[in-house]
């Protein structure tokens, strides 16, 4: 069994024995821009209609089933989501293996 080993208590004693945050502990300063990006993404959301999107969104499948390739990773990346490194489905396949894992 592996012992866990306490985290440091902090620079004003705000965590407790096991790292954790204590009761009032005050918060950090945050992101100072946190407000102003607010901002603008309401302002880009207001501004942009769904068929704006639409309109978009079928000019990407426009331009990749024209041969964008830019384009059709676009979509894809959007859609299916991004491709796995080859590495990584090597390295499942091989953990796989190893533990017996039917194909």
């Amino acid at each position: 069994m592996a012992t866990s080993r306490p985290s440091p208590k902090g620079v004003n004693g705000d965590r407790d024995g096991n790292g954790r945050f204590v009761k009032g502990c005050k918060g950090g300063p945050g992101n100072p821009l946190g407000k102003r990006i607010a901002q603008l993404r309401t302002a880009i959301i207001e501004a942009v209609s769904e068929d704006d999107v639409r309109r978009i969104v079928q000019s990407l499948v426009r331009k990749a089933i024209e041969g964008d390739t830019h384009a059709a990773a676009i979509l894809f990346e959007r859609t299916v989501g991004k491709p796995l490194e080859i590495d990584v489905i090597e390295r499942l396949e091989q953990l796989e293996a190893a533990l017996g894992v039917p194909s």
